[in-house]
């Protein structure tokens, strides 16, 4: 075969641009991390100076390997083609629980090291000692407690959120929002069920739900999901997709929240009217949303504000917060999103805020626009909650306008 191309091999190799160390080292990322994350805690338990007998550091060595294997099989058992829900549970929790003993091998293990050296405290096997039970206490504790949180019914977080170009007649507003569900291999049609009856006492005029309902297609997780056709709003319920959705036949996910009685805002808006005042309520899909090949998907602003007048508040649901900067350019004056869990487990949220620009809460962006991150309704993979529980969100518009005088 003949190379009709006029630059050389040798040419284009030398145009292609070369990648930095860190950029090969993310690609070898997923092929690293399972192994630091059990051979850390292997080494900082047993091999620094404990001098346990040897059927213990064979059986603790043992039980570590056991992890480091068994972790990602069961995953892409779980997760890849086969889609086990059994394999996901027990992939998802080695997962979650090997992050906490790594983050509390290094963190407690280190300074509590230094500190028994700093004041003296016993001889060197002694502190050894006193730094592995420590670390195995508190991955217990916050394995179990991280359990609970992340099964429990979120708290509820109320705040008045005021937007300047709110009309008087809408002041009060109020606006439920639940988010990142993540139904999946773990049944949680009960949970799902008192979720709603949470929401249902807020008595919301406007329910939101910003994607990632679940993990997995609409068919499989339609129990679960079941509830939401119970959730009361005076005016509406709304929905957007989220990144999961497009992992899981996103336009069964879209069909099923209508048939739910939600209205996916997908690119488009509705009008909220009370008083003689109008909100705009509008959504896009999720920013992966094109990249995932369904015909007609993807997040456009322009498309979702079309023929809306432009003296009017918009509220905009969006899943992620990276969706932000669009919200800016667009003059929106809420945006509404999850996918951050707030980190989940801690602390893995500083690796979120080097994809995201907000974590949580309330923040400000441009002039006018205002970012409401919630930190998530349930869970994602490991069923740990740590320093970053769930929550059930109602945000009461305030207009900074004084509604007018009765009439007599």
């Amino acid at each position: 075969m003949t190379d009709t191309s006029n630059t050389r091999p040798a040419d284009r190799e030398a145009r292609a641009p070369r990648q930095s160390p860190l950029h090969r080292l993310m690609r070898y990322l997923p092929l690293i991390a399972p192994v630091l994350l059990w051979a850390v805690p292997c080494w900082v338990l047993l091999y620094t100076g404990q001098h346990w007998p040897l059927p213990v550091a064979l059986t603790g060595t043992a039980l570590l390997v056991l992890g480091l294997v068994t972790m990602p099989l069961a995953m892409a058992r779980g997760h890849g083609r086969r889609q086990q829900d059994r394999a996901a549970i027990v992939g998802d929790t080695l997962l979650g629980a090997s992050w906490i003993l790594f983050t509390w091998s290094v963190l407690l293990g280190t300074l509590l090291r230094l500190a028994l050296t700093l004041t003296g405290v016993g001889e060197s096997q002694d502190r050894a000692r006193i730094v592995t039970w420590a670390v195995l206490g508190v991955t217990a504790v916050l394995l179990a407690w991280g359990y609970a949180e992340a099964r429990r019914v979120p708290r509820v977080r109320r705040l008045d959120v005021q937007l300047p170009r709110l009309g008087a007649g809408l002041d009060g507003l109020r606006v439920a929002l639940i988010t990142d569900t993540h139904y999946g291999p773990l049944d949680r049609a009960r949970w799902s069920q008192r979720v709603c009856e949470t929401v249902n006492t807020l008595e919301a005029d406007l329910v939101c739900h910003t994607g990632d309902i679940a993990d997995g297609t609409a068919e499989r997780r339609r129990a679960q999901a079941a509830p939401l056709a119970t959730v009361r709003a005076t005016r509406a319920r709304v929905y957007v997709t989220g990144n999961h959705e497009y992992y899981s036949e996103a336009q069964g996910w879209v069909d099923l929240m209508d048939e739910l009685g939600w209205e996916p805002l997908r690119n488009r808006h509705l009008l909220l009217e009370r008083g003689g005042d109008t909100l705009v309520v509008a959504g896009v899909d999720d920013v992966t949303a094109e990249s995932s090949g369904l015909a007609g998907h993807r997040a456009h602003l322009d498309g979702a504000l079309d023929g809306v007048d432009g003296d009017l508040p918009v509220l905009l649901l969006a899943h992620q917060p990276k969706f932000i900067d669009q919200a800016v350019a667009g003059g929106i004056d809420l945006q509404l999103s999850g996918h951050t869990h707030g980190g989940q487990i801690w602390p893995f949220h500083h690796l979120v805020r080097l994809d995201q620009p907000a974590l949580a809460g309330l923040t400000q962006h441009g002039p006018r626009t205002l970012l409401y991150t919630s930190r998530g309704t349930g869970f994602w993979g490991p069923p740990f909650r740590v320093f970053a529980p769930s929550e059930i969100t109602l945000l009461v518009l305030r207009s900074p306008q004084q509604p007018a005088p009765m009439q007599p």
